[in-house]
């Protein structure tokens, strides 16, 4: 699916969009804002952000130092996560798996931020999952040390 092209938009419908370049690859993060975002873990699929046509009103939210949040302003829908800081990640946007029309086809293969993880989740197919905790994101992504979130 990687290089597919795909639609999707909020809950009202006053904002769709089209993702083009959608790998099949998803992953989940742990951390305690995408937890309070998404009322459970964000489960997304990072696209370029250039490849995302948006039509509607998208609000957003500068989130920490380096990164926002988009949402519809109508019905709240938790639209993406982009890093704004120049960097490795920047460029790329976070969509939620669940705001595409067809949320399947998408393999998880990581979650970060794994020691934050609520003991009630659990997710089929574990093996060969990339798991990171909170330590192992600042270390890797180092743009978490001393500007991102705690949780």
């Amino acid at each position: 699916m990687t290089g597919a092209v795909r639609q999707g938009g909020c809950m009202c419908g006053a904002v769709r969009f089209e993702a083009r370049d959608v790998p099949s690859k998803c992953g989940a993060c742990h951390c305690e804002m995408c937890r309070r975002w998404t009322g459970s873990a964000l489960i997304g699929v990072t696209v370029p952000t250039d490849s995302i046509t948006w039509t509607g009103p998208v609000k957003t939210l500068q989130s920490s130092d380096w990164a926002e949040r988009g949402f519809c302003p109508d019905c709240g829908t938790g639209l993406f996560f982009r890093v704004t800081m120049q960097g490795q990640w920047f460029g790329s946007t976070e969509l939620p798996v669940g705001v595409f029309d067809d949320p399947n086809g998408f393999e998880m293969t990581n979650e970060i931020y794994i020691d934050h993880k609520p003991d009630s989740f659990a997710y089929e197919g574990q093996s060969g999952r990339r798991l990171l905790t909170r330590q192992d994101c600042v270390e890797k992504y180092g743009v978490l040390e001393g500007g991102g979130p705690e949780d």
